[in-house]
């Protein structure tokens, strides 16, 4: 997964294709527990590209995007935004996977 360092760098890669952005930071307990599970997620709907946006490197985008609660998940196609799952819960394998199954992108 790639690590977003500045919001240039993130508009560079939303624009094509289908992104979906993972908004997290090292001390949230919630974000530590998904972690092992997003290498998963990642070969499983290998069709899009993860990225990770540490929330408080870059806040401002955080701010932008409505992003109040971590982990949060906003997918992107051509750069425009097609999905998001935020929320300030945990969240299960089976909630990101459903998440990303709503919008079509497909699975292995």
């Amino acid at each position: 997964m790639e690590n977003i360092k500045s919001i240039e760098q993130f508009q560079d890669t939303i624009k094509s294709g289908v992104t979906v952005a993972v908004f997290s930071a090292d001390w949230c307990p919630d974000c530590v527990v998904i972690k092992p599970i997003l290498p998963e997620i990642e070969e499983e709907f290998s069709s899009c590209q993860f990225v990770y946006v540490d929330r408080d490197e870059l806040i401002e985008l955080c701010q932008e995007l409505d992003i109040f609660g971590i982990p949060s998940f906003v997918a992107f196609n051509d750069g425009k935004e097609i999905g998001r799952y935020v929320n300030k819960e945990r969240k299960t394998k089976e909630q990101i996977v459903a998440f990303l199954e709503e919008l079509n992108i497909p699975a292995k």
